[in-house]
């Protein structure tokens, strides 16, 4: 049963970060500086991808493409959440980074064990209780990549009227 668990897990959460990566991929070059709303959803998504695979959750999350905390409210505009981006990272940067957490996510649920699944994910005071299974942070965390991605889309579509295709599954598998 784990077998057919990861299998199905890994080809539909691959697939949330493929088209994520096919959103950022078709961000024409030259809005990349000038449109930081796309750049700031597009690293949002990222980091975050990045943090709710940081199993077990420590509260220490060293990222590859550095940000800073913001006091809530302090955000430049566009903003998602209180990590700021410490620059704007590029285009080829942003990709690098998500191919790498993409194989992070992809040998996580290929050597996740029985006793991971009981594991916990927990973050922050209880009146933000964030404190799910293993199985539950990993869905959330897909959830969470593909509404991204959709905002991408939409992005995409108001900007030069074309957005990536549905992506079935993940290429690979576990």
């Amino acid at each position: 049963m784990l077998g057919i668990f990861k299998h199905s897990l890994w080809t539909q959460f691959g697939a949330s970060i493929d088209s994520l990566r096919n959103a950022i991929a078709m961000w024409p070059e030259a809005y990349w500086n000038t449109d930081t709303k796309f750049f700031y959803i597009a690293y949002h998504s990222q980091i975050m991808l990045d943090y709710y695979l940081t199993i077990p959750h420590t509260g220490e999350f060293p990222s590859t493409l550095p940000f800073t905390f913001s006091e809530p409210g302090a955000q430049p505009e566009g903003v998602l959440g209180d990590m700021v981006p410490d620059r704007i990272y590029t285009k080829s940067e942003m990709l690098s980074y998500l191919d790498a957490t993409r194989e992070k996510c992809r040998v996580f649920i290929q050597n996740l064990t029985d006793e991971q699944m009981e594991e916990r994910w927990i973050e922050g005071p209880e009146e933000f209780d964030m404190n799910y299974a293993v199985p539950e942070i990993l869905f959330y965390n897909m959830r969470h990549v593909q509404h991204h991605a959709a905002q991408l889309n939409m992005l995409l579509r108001q900007k030069i009227d074309k957005a990536p295709g549905w992506v079935f599954r993940a290429d690979e598998t576990p």
